[in-house]
């Protein structure tokens, strides 16, 4: 998330240095209309704006300035993308989302959109100029921002459980894993006292000294039986012999 209040940030300084040359802009969309032969039509879309600069822009200024507007349209737009991987998306986020897609689409119509207080972009136009030729492309900017300011409000209310930072995978869940790795490592240690090794030669040790045991035992069986074998002939009971 604060990546994306970075980002966006940085697009509303860029728009403010962009708004302090809007007669130049204006001017521009004047000179480059005038070099295509379309002066009745309205400034409509993004892609107009782009043709107008790559096909009929003769100075360096109008490129400069018709090149600024496009590309903080663009940075919109990515920003957009952005956002989808910031949050899941709710009714409310999904549906301001989709107006921002909307808007910045190269294709779209701008001609019936306007930017209304505190935005004074229209102000700054003719009556003739505002109504039938800019009032949508100088109000394009300043509602798509407002629209993303708009997403960050709704968004920092949800429950931190639905974020996702930029990468894709859960942020809660990252910290959680990272505290409870500790915890897994030492769980997973087999304790030096229990290692297979030591166990395998515990084993062996004990089996050696049973098997020690019972060649003692063997031995000294064999020993008795050696000595019981000395006794020649049937046992008789002491006494007088016939």
């Amino acid at each position: 998330m604060n990546e994306v209040k970075e980002a966006l940030r940085n697009i509303e300084q860029n728009y403010k240095l962009f708004l302090q040359q809007q007669f130049t802009f204006i001017g521009a969309l004047q000179r480059t209309r005038e070099n295509a032969h379309d002066m009745i039509r309205p400034v409509a879309s993004i892609g107009q704006v782009q043709s107008y600069m790559d096909h009929h822009c003769n100075n360096s200024t109008d490129r400069r300035i018709l090149n600024m507007f496009l590309n903080i349209c663009n940075d919109l737009s990515k920003l957009c993308h952005q956002l989808e991987t910031v949050h899941s998306g709710n009714n409310v986020t999904n549906g301001i989302l989709e107006r921002c897609k909307l808007l910045l689409s190269h294709s779209n119509d701008l001609s019936t959109i306007r930017a209304k207080y505190p935005h004074d972009v229209v102000n700054h136009l003719s009556c003739d100029e505002a109504k039938n030729h800019y009032g949508g492309v100088v109000s394009l900017i300043p509602i798509v921002l407002d629209c993303m300011k708009e997403w960050v409000t709704h968004t920092e209310k949800l429950p931190r459980h639905v974020l996702y930072n930029t990468s894709g995978g859960s942020a809660i869940s990252e910290k959680r894993a990272r505290q409870d790795a500790p915890a897994r490592a030492a769980i997973s240690q087999t304790p030096p006292s229990v290692r297979p090794e030591a166990q395998t030669s515990t084993s062996n040790k004990d089996g050696v000294q049973a098997q020690g045991n019972m060649h003692v035992r063997k031995k000294n069986l064999n020993d008795t039986e050696n000595h019981s074998g000395k006794l020649k002939g049937p046992w008789k009971p002491p006494g007088r012999h016939a």
